[in-house]
């Protein structure tokens, strides 16, 4: 290896988040701060917020419930044999 040109490694460099949560780790750099840690991120103490956009959770639900009332109503097999119904009767009115 080259000497000098790798950063100098510090073994008891301090992060420190918003929160006041404070972690000793291994870094070439000396003092990190952030914004979110562990301690205080949504995600992991466990109140997070689902946020409903325009609605979504509400329109799936109805697309879904609707779905199940008209099961088989438009169906495609339903719709061919209708289709090979109404071919038929043509085809027998004009003999």
């Amino acid at each position: 290896m080259k000497a000098e040109i790798h950063p100098a490694y510090t073994a008891d460099a301090k992060i420190t988040c918003v929160c006041g949560n404070a972690v000793t780790v291994g870094s070439t750099v000396p003092a990190i701060s952030v914004e979110l840690c562990s301690a205080c991120h949504p995600f992991y103490t466990g109140k997070q917020n689902l946020v409903d956009t325009a609605g979504r959770i509400d329109k799936f639900s109805r697309l879904a419930k609707a779905k199940t009332d008209r099961a088989g109503v438009g169906s495609k097999k339903i719709k061919t044999a209708k289709r090979a119904v109404a071919k038929a009767a043509k085809k027998a009115s004009k003999a």
